[in-house]
């Protein structure tokens, strides 16, 4: 079974520089994700979710090919070719994969505006390496499927390195 955890952070870049770090720990098989897309709320309010595969230009490309085959069959590659890819960017932008978008959209309705949030839908993880490779990235975290005490773990691996940074500091 899947977990969600869906976590806020300050800005996009922020967010995406979380993102490829756990994508690293997913290379060295440290975690297992469905599905990890960052959604971030403008000054005006509305949302965008940088997904990390794009299926609309998969679909056309797909679809290019496909047309190209059955346009030689009829004499017409070309036609073939433009019909393809225009099913296939169709097909692809109505497909749907990993966690859906209409809910990343209302779950990110939360953000503050010119903010970000990263959702990761987690296979599998080695879960104490993963949080000792999370601590102190910052964040908060603001819905989990994970239990109580996973949750409670993760909250603080987040927020390990700004506290570190609050008992350095001298008050001014």
């Amino acid at each position: 079974m899947s977990d969600l955890v869906f976590i806020a952070f300050p800005s996009e870049q922020k967010a995406e520089e979380v993102r490829d770090k756990v994508l690293a720990m997913q290379k060295d098989y440290l975690i297992e994700l469905g599905d990890a897309v960052v959604a971030v709320k403008d000054a005006n309010g509305r949302i965008k979710l940088n997904q990390l595969m794009n299926t609309t230009a998969a679909g056309a490309l797909s679809g290019a090919l496909w047309g190209t085959l059955i346009g030689l069959i009829f004499l017409n590659p070309l036609l073939g070719t433009a019909l393809g890819a225009g099913a296939g960017a169709l097909s692809g932008k109505l497909t749907d994969v990993g966690i859906n978008d209409n809910f990343m959209k209302d779950a990110a309705g939360a953000l503050q505006p010119n903010t970000a949030g990263l959702f990761l839908l987690v296979r599998k993880m080695t879960t104490d390496k993963v949080l000792a490779d999370l601590k102190g990235v910052g964040g908060t975290v603001v819905r989990t499927s994970f239990d109580e005490t996973k949750e409670a773990a993760l909250r603080e691996a987040l927020a390990g390195c700004a506290e570190a940074e609050a008992k350095v500091k001298p008050a001014a």
